[in-house]
C-alpha cells in the first residue's frame, strides 16, 4: 500500500465515523510520515477538539508543529498535553511531555 493509498484508506475511516480517535490519529500520522505535517497538524487539532483527553495526540502534535518550525505552538501542545495527561492519571505521558516542553523552551519557545 502506497502512502496515499494509506491516506485514502484512514480518510474513509474517518467519514465514516468522525468521532473514532484511533481512526482520525492514524489519519494523522499518515500524513505525517508523507511529510505533509500541515495536513497532519490540523488532522491532530480536530481529535483534540473532538477528544480532548486522548493523550498521544498532543506529544505528536507538538513533534509535528516542531519540524514546522512552530516552537511556540509545540509548546502550548505539549502545555495542553499536560493537562489532559494529568486529568488521566498518565504519569508516563505527562512526564515525556514535560520533557518535550523543557527542549522546546530550552530554545527559547515561548507563547
Amino acid at each position: 500500500m502506497t502512502p496515499e493509498q494509506r491516506i485514502e484508506a484512514f480518510r474513509a475511516f474517518v467519514a465514516k465515523s468522525p468521532d473514532d480517535a484511533f481512526a482520525r490519529y492514524s489519519l494523522a500520522m499518515a500524513l505525517r510520515a508523507a511529510g505533509r505535517g500541515g495536513d497532519a497538524t490540523a488532522e491532530f487539532e480536530e481529535l483534540r477538539r473532538r477528544k480532548p483527553d486522548y493523550v498521544p495526540a498532543y506529544l505528536m502534535a507538538g513533534q509535528t508543529l516542531e519540524t514546522l518550525g512552530k516552537d511556540a505552538e509545540a509548546a502550548q501542545a505539549y502545555e495542553d498535553g499536560i493537562a489532559a495527561a494529568t486529568r488521566m492519571n498518565d504519569m508516563h505521558a505527562r512526564d515525556e511531555l514535560g520533557q518535550a516542553l523543557e527542549a522546546v523552551r530550552a530554545r527559547g519557545a515561548t507563547r
